[in-house]
């Protein structure tokens, strides 16, 4: 494989397997390079730019729950156990850090130690639905923006959704609502939901969306390389706009052939 280190980013219209990301991380990784910051840090800049340019009026939402829009940008974060729990946790720290109201809600077995310790650090508070759902609901309710950080490509395998991530997932679409979760991705929106390089419970490789419990994105911001799932039916009814984040590893991906090329399948994954 060709790894010559001037080799470009890859192309926001190639799509590539989970396995080909991870084999072009893996040097990366092994030199010590902080490619979960540098994830997190692009996260919290998409999340800052998109409350930037957010209305502040009322909501259906907001209205229904009898409350006023927060004082500060709330940010919702719903954790999962591994790295992509821990790029969501690690931005959560910035956005707090920088005067956002960020609630972690955990919906693994764990959190990110060292992620969860920076986002606590910066002042973010932990959101737990079952000791009192109807804070949980109005937070839901008027948040500015929820960060889909459950599952990455290391769930490729089987991507659905279980346990208390599946509940917790469908209870943010019973409060989002049918007509709200139908213009993801299409205009004015409140919450936005910003997913963690893939809308968890689709398939990284080919699209499948084996369970329909899963949150639809207004903007994706995947990490490192567009995943083949990214740009192929079903899951691309989930994604949103999709925002690539260059980790360096277009010299990881020089000469590997992409799933996906200029929208088309080019092999079979």
């Amino acid at each position: 494989m060709d790894r010559d280190a001037r080799a470009p980013a890859p192309s926001p219209r190639e799509g590539y397997t989970a396995e080909q990301v991870r084999a072009a991380e893996r040097p990366l990784l092994e030199a010590g390079e902080p490619l979960m910051q540098r994830a997190a840090l692009a996260l919290a800049d998409e999340v800052s730019r998109l409350i930037a340019t957010s209305p502040a009026a009322s909501t259906p939402a907001t209205e229904a729950a009898g409350t006023a829009p927060p004082a500060r940008p709330l940010v919702v974060v719903l954790a999962g156990s591994g790295d992509n729990g821990g790029d969501a946790l690690f931005a959560g720290a910035h956005l707090a850090a920088r005067g956002a109201d960020v609630r972690i809600v955990a919906v693994g077995s764990r959190l990110h130690e060292q992620g969860a310790t920076a986002a606590h650090e910066a002042g973010a508070r932990d959101l737990d639905p079952d000791a009192d759902p109807d804070a949980f609901d109005r937070i839901v309710a008027v948040a500015e923006v929820i960060v889909d950080g459950i599952l990455g490509i290391g769930a490729a395998a089987s991507p659905a959704l279980r346990g208390r991530a599946r509940e917790v997932v469908a209870r943010v679409r019973a409060l989002l609502g049918p007509d709200r979760l139908a213009r993801s991705g299409r205009g004015p929106r409140h919450p936005l939901v910003v997913a963690v390089d893939l809308p968890s419970g689709i398939s990284p490789d080919d699209g499948r969306v084996p369970d329909p419990t899963v949150l639809p994105a207004d903007v994706t911001v995947t990490m490192g390389a567009v995943k083949a799932g990214l740009i192929l039916g079903p899951a691309v009814e989930f994604v949103g706009r999709v925002v690539l984040v260059d980790l360096g590893l277009g010299p990881g991906l020089a000469g590997v052939q992409p799933v996906v090329q200029s929208g088309r399948r080019t092999v079979l994954p």
